[in-house]
């Protein structure tokens, strides 16, 4: 797996599971809606932990910097 997520875009997975977790142990959401967001919350940590978004991979997107070669 090659890496296609960079520092900030892992803190915003970071912090959007935290807001999910947050809302659920708050009771703000709860059954169906909580399944789903539960789901994506655990999502955002997986990718967030290896750096690496399928999604990215497939749209052929990746939040890195380029580094530049020198020739």
């Amino acid at each position: 797996m090659k890496k296609n997520i960079n520092s900030v875009d892992r803190v915003v997975r970071v912090l959007l599971a935290l807001a999910i977790a947050a809302l659920y142990f708050t009771d703000q959401i709860s059954g169906t809606i909580a399944l789903v967001l539960g789901i994506l919350a655990v999502v955002f940590l997986a990718t967030s932990f290896v750096s690496f978004c399928p999604i990215y991979y497939a749209l052929k997107i990746s939040t890195l910097k380029k580094t530049e070669t020198k020739p």
